[in-house]
């Protein structure tokens, strides 16, 4: 039985928490490829005998390079409440991207002013407010080095297509193997070194507040960065780890 390109980090009635290997698409688009939607489906119609069509709605999304955690809502109530979440950023996400170039500051926030080209897929960072963009905020923070490589916490204020890409790249840090913003070369597996790590929020039907951790990709350049990793997982309000 082939391998599947996801791991369950949690799951209940309401909402399942997976960590997805980088290349896999988390809804459908134009290539037709598998996606990690269709995937999901399959995995709780058979886990948990499902005969008819199963619902799953997608709460928020990765780019198809980036690996780490991805939420779906098993139900439309457990689906717009996550939504709510959301979009109130009442969802704190922390990711790890490595980066060639180390920033000008240990620590620090930017802000831009995004746009994107829709038939290209790409989009763009302005220092100032302009017609059509939408403000993006991030803070970051350097963890380490690694042979030369940078180890970088961040944590988005904001949910805009390609952020974290495009803000590090606009600061001079582009992501490891990130050709698309300025990165010189490409990874081997198509990915890039963006990894979501952490989520924390409030479960959407019990109310309690709950933590997931993704494991690195089973890649030797990631897990030598395991090292670099706090654990500041301190959160005065015992919220539940899953890992």
């Amino acid at each position: 039985m082939a391998k599947k390109p996801f791991q369950v980090i949690y799951e209940d009635n309401h909402i399942i928490v997976v960590n997805k290997e980088p290349g896999v698409l988390v809804q459908g688009d134009s290539t037709g490829d598998v996606c990690l939607l269709d995937m999901l489906k399959d995995y709780i119609k058979v886990q948990y005998e499902k005969p008819g069509a199963v619902f799953l709605g997608t709460v928020h999304r990765l780019d198809r390079p980036v690996s780490g955690l991805v939420v779906f809502a098993r139900t439309s109530k457990a689906l717009e409440r996550m939504n709510e979440l959301f979009r109130k950023r009442d969802v704190q996400k922390t990711y790890w991207a490595v980066v060639r170039q180390r920033p000008p500051h240990s620590k620090g926030k930017l802000v831009h002013w995004l746009s994107k080209d829709e038939k290209r897929n790409v989009t763009t960072a302005h220092d100032y407010e302009q017609p059509g963009t939408q403000r993006a905020e991030l803070t970051y923070r350097v963890l380490g080095e690694i042979n030369k490589f940078h180890l970088l916490e961040v944590h988005p204020i904001t949910g805009r297509p390609h952020q974290i890409r495009v803000q590090l790249a606009s600061m001079g840090c582009p992501i490891r193997g990130d050709v698309k913003y300025g990165y010189p070369k490409a990874n081997m597996d198509a990915s890039i070194n963006l990894h979501a790590r952490r989520l924390y929020f409030e479960h959407p039907v019990r109310k309690e507040p709950l933590i997931c951790k993704a494991g690195v990709p089973a890649n030797p350049f990631w897990e030598e960065f395991l090292s670099l990793d706090p654990e500041e997982i301190k959160d005065d309000t015992m919220g539940f780890l899953y890992e």
